[in-house]
């Protein structure tokens, strides 16, 4: 039954943002901004009651007189501060309502959400409390009703027994001191409120409190346009325990309760209020699904960088990435902008509720998903096209070991800072930056994993400023200032297949070039999972269909092992073994190809 009533309000939600998305957009959907919505109008609701409180009197006899004249005698701004604040606390409570609901209706609140859910329960009742004690200090009829229909209603409680309805049968029963204690009830619970608002977006990865400005700049206008057609004025004037209201208009929005105080009995209404509690807070764990036990976290792997990301059960790919402190684009997070859409390249993913237009069948069955809205099933592989490089950073490492490898080649050992691993991808590299801000760019010649250090492989350059200091100069223990990680080395889908042979290549500082006659070590077993140089397995007719490229550094060589469905490509780190032709007994080596200037000197 509540599967199909969830099912009901998302067919509702669906249509209704379908039709708002016509008419204003999906970036000013108002539907897409419940929770900012809230908090915006929290604040004009404090400003505006900061306003009233200057001018209010904080006493019985006062408060009412003094709520007159700032609604008549300042009514070219007193009047309209205080009907916007008014009603700003009811579209409050139908924001925080809306918001609810279409969680209920979305089935997000189960799983790591129920915190979100259960601490959202707990503020519509802390809201409803500060509204109800705000209609009780202009003490006018209203404020009359108000304030004896809730000390009636909490005297049901065994602990009171009767004894606060008692301050209110006569005027002299309600002093001074009581109206100081319902005026510091308005400023404590508002208070409380925001507390648990905050802790309340604690738990959603990257929440946003601030509405579009065209959203907050009409709810302002639309709150003034109301103020003015519809001001709030007090009613029945004074209040007078020796008399009973007569007629009244309630806000139901903040006062619904009350009538059954009287309708119904005190009993009756606790019972209602705290079955409907009761039935929100469990709702996380009420409906038991097969399959519905404790499953593991499940791995994402993002292209074009191979950055891995756990993603916990029922979380959509987009939540986890945005945990993950990964730099996705998206807007309105409900399937109704489009931006955050992503290709899908291995793994099995529920697509989720979203706008037909956004996500078409076309783009379905080339494997794209909304990544707001698709909840992986098993361990995913994606690729987002507008996915930011890693953030480069310069930090001053310290050279732990040199070793020559060959009488031009050095190898350099450089200890990162304590504390700041060396985080880059395979393909990736590094520049050293020279005492005059210049820079010599090398790339990463140890695997990803292993970050205790970071090795170099320097060529000596004839002439080269930065090689001939590393051979004649540099000592263990000497600081080098770096920056990185830089580049990227990406392999994207193609038309045609290009199959790249393991065979001579000469790895240059800024590209590869072809070095005819040299022998290559391959430092990754054919095949292996998880080796250094990395393993992309990727659906493809025949094998993979790929382009080769870089953002700047110098890569590696890639192998493509084409085959029936599943292709498997070796990103594999190279290196020159310079003199693999002399013990072999062959000729001399043929002439190094010249380096373009300032390449790694």
């Amino acid at each position: 039954m509540i599967s199909s009533l969830q099912a009901l309000l998302r067919w509702c939600f669906m249509q209704v943002e379908g039709v708002f998305n016509r008419a204003f957009g999906d970036r000013l959907n108002p539907y897409y901004h419940l929770g900012a919505l809230t908090f915006f109008l929290f604040w004009i609701v404090t400003g505006t009651g900061l306003y009233l409180f200057i001018f209010f009197d904080t006493s019985v006899t006062g408060a009412y007189q003094s709520v007159e004249r700032l609604t008549h005698k300042q009514w070219f701004i007193g009047g309209i501060v205080r009907s916007v604040h008014r009603y700003a606390s009811d579209a409050m409570v139908l924001t925080m309502l809306i918001h609810m609901v279409r969680y209920f209706a979305f089935d997000r609140l189960r799983g790591f959400r129920w915190f979100s859910w259960v601490t959202g329960v707990f503020l519509i009742w802390m809201v409803y409390a500060a509204g109800a004690n705000g209609y009780m200090l202009p003490w006018d009829q209203l404020a009359q009703y108000v304030t004896t229909a809730s000390f009636e209603w909490l005297d049901w409680i065994p602990m009171f027994r009767g004894t606060l309805i008692r301050n209110f049968i006569y005027d002299t029963g309600v002093s001074d001191r009581l109206f100081s204690l319902l005026v510091f009830m308005h400023i404590g619970v508002p208070l409380l409120t925001l507390l648990l608002m905050w802790v309340h977006v604690q738990r959603v990865p990257k929440a946003t409190t601030q509405p579009p400005r065209p959203i907050a700049i009409s709810v302002v206008g639309m709150l003034l346009v109301l103020s003015l057609v519809v001001p709030v004025v007090s009613q029945g004037g004074p209040a007078k325990m020796g008399m009973v209201p007569g007629e009244l208009r309630l806000d139901w929005f903040l006062l619904g309760l009350y009538p059954l105080v009287h309708v119904w009995s005190p009993a009756m209404t606790w019972l209602l209020v705290i079955g409907v509690t009761g039935l929100l807070l469990v709702q996380p764990w009420l409906v038991w699904r097969r399959g519905s036990g404790a499953r593991r976290n499940l791995q994402l792997t993002v292209h074009p960088d191979a950055r891995q990301v756990a993603a916990r059960p029922g979380e959509t790919i987009l939540e986890a990435g945005l945990r993950a402190d990964l730099p996705l684009s998206y807007d309105c997070r409900s399937g109704g902008c489009g931006l955050c859409v992503c290709t899908v390249l291995n793994g099995k993913f529920d697509h989720g509720p979203y706008q037909p237009a956004t996500l078409t069948e076309v783009m379905r069955a080339k494997g794209q998903a909304l990544m707001c809205c698709a909840v992986p099933l098993e361990d995913l592989e994606i690729e987002v096209d507008d996915l930011e490089p890693l953030v480069k950073k310069e930090f001053v490492g310290t050279v732990a070991s040199m070793e020559r490898l060959t009488p031009e080649v050095m190898r350099v050992m450089v200890q990162p800072p304590p504390g700041q691993p060396s985080d880059f991808l395979a393909g990736q590299y590094l520049n050293v930056i020279l005492d005059d801000g210049e820079r010599r760019a090398f790339s990463f010649a140890n695997p990803p994993h292993a970050k205790g250090m970071i090795e170099l492989h320097v060529r000596l350059i004839p002439g080269g400023r930065f090689t001939t200091h590393v051979f004649e100069g540099m000592r263990v223990g000497d600081p080098m200032r770096l920056e990185g990680p830089l580049g990227r080395f990406t392999l994207r889908e193609s038309e045609r297949p290009i199959l790249f042979r393991p065979r001579q290549f000469h790895l240059h500082s800024r590209g590869l070039r072809r070095q005819p006659g040299r022998r290559l070590e391959r430092t990754a077993r054919p095949g292996a999972r998880g080796h250094p140089g990395g393993l992309r397995r990727h659906d493809g007719p025949g094998g993979l269909r790929l382009r080769l490229g870089h953002d700047g550094g110098d890569g590696g060589a890639g192998l493509l092992c084409p085959g029936p469905g599943r292709g498997r490509l070796l990103l594999r780190r190279l290196h020159i073994e310079r003199t693999a032709r002399r013990r072999r007994g062959l000729s001399p080596r043929p002439r190094e190809a010249k380096p373009r200037p300032g390449a790694g000197r």
